[in-house]
């Protein structure tokens, strides 16, 4: 396995599809949370899923809790994977970390047709959070609340305390982030939201249109911060719809 399939997930490749979507996990995510989303896409849309390590079959690999440092490396892999149009689709911090690997990868001369971001508030919009500083009993209630955690996890204090290490990475990247003001993307962005998040106002989310110098667009549906479980077939009709406009080939 060389770096590229170990950090890329392709779970329904395909040769034929006339677009790559590069998709990013939540936060103590895994690739396989967008299987279901390869598999409905196919084959019109080949997903290419990303596998943050220190999880799962990356387990034994140390975690990385900069964003900086893993949108590099994301970069990287996302550049060698890529061989036709591609747009990038990222829910909470995956949306803050699909920002940053596209302006990476337009900064290599390789331009997205567009960047998702799900369930985040725009880069330049900070909050003082401090949940990766909680105990293991802190972090676990922030997951209830989120409602975006298999349930039956809760039930296994092995497979629970297990999983919290990474969760607990990922919020330290995500809460000490900071955006570094430069050139705004120049592919279009599209923001989905629930309209009850308690992550991400409207305000903070409709503030993504300060970071794209093209079209910008605000879609949101009832829901928390997990909104897209409960709304998969109108998310896949936006992402399909968009990918398939002829004027962003």
């Amino acid at each position: 396995m060389n770096d590229t399939d170990v950090w890329i997930r392709r779970y329904f490749p395909s040769a034929d599809a006339a677009v790559q979507l590069v998709c990013l996990p939540h936060a103590g995510g895994s690739a396989p949370f967008y299987r279901p989303v390869a598999q409905a896409l196919s084959p019109r849309v080949e997903v290419l899923a990303v596998q943050y390590p220190g999880r799962q079959d990356r387990r034994h690999e140390p975690m990385i809790d900069d964003l900086g440092v893993l949108a590099d490396r994301v970069c990287e892999a996302v550049a060698a994977a890529v061989d036709r149009p591609f747009a990038l689709f990222g829910h909470s911090m995956g949306a803050t970390l699909a920002f940053e690997t596209a302006s990476r990868l337009e900064g290599r001369q390789m331009f997205p047709m567009r960047v998702f971001a799900s369930g985040r508030r725009a880069p330049s919009r900070v909050r003082d959070e401090r949940v990766h500083l909680r105990d293991d009993d802190g972090m676990v209630a922030e997951l209830r609340a989120l409602s975006g955690t298999d349930q039956r996890i809760f039930g296994d204090e092995e497979i629970l305390r297990m999983v919290l290490p990474a969760i607990r990475n990922d919020y330290r990247a995500a809460e000490t982030y900071r955006y570094t003001p430069g050139p705004r993307l120049r592919c279009p962005i599209t923001a989905l939201t629930g309209d009850s998040d308690p992550k991400a106002s409207h305000e903070e989310v409709d503030a993504w249109r300060a970071h794209t110098a093209a079209a910008f667009e605000l879609k949101t549906y009832p829901g928390g911060h997990f909104y897209l479980v409960d709304h998969v077939p109108e998310v896949l009709r936006v992402i399909d719809e968009r990918l398939s406009e002829p004027a962003l080939r």
